[in-house]
């Protein structure tokens, strides 16, 4: 069974594969590094870390300065979850015509 966060996962990548944007799940554990994001990539030239949360969740101290500093240093950070997840085009500045969505 997909946990609620999976989901939210889910619905963002296929937004994702649609806008034809550069994504990956960066793996955290090893020589990775703690606190970042869900999803990292590119779009448009543009940088972006996304944090996935779902229920109510909320990000920790340590992912929270994670998106600050993509933010400082002039990429995109967002937090998406179920109220959100839809909007990822609009997040990133794509325009209608860019996303292609069956929902």
């Amino acid at each position: 069974m997909m946990t609620p966060e999976a989901k939210v996962k889910k619905v963002v990548a296929k937004q994702l594969r649609s806008l034809k944007a550069y994504y990956f799940y960066p793996v955290t554990g090893g020589y990775g590094k703690s606190g970042v994001p869900d999803i990292i990539g590119c779009y448009r030239g543009k940088f972006f870390g996304i944090e996935c949360k779902a229920g109510g969740n909320k990000p920790t101290a340590l992912q929270e300065k994670n998106l600050k500093d993509i933010t400082t240093s002039e990429g995109m950070a967002f937090v998406v979850n179920e109220e959100n997840m839809h909007d990822i085009a609009e997040l990133l500045g794509a325009t209608p015509v860019q996303l292609e969505l069956d929902f």
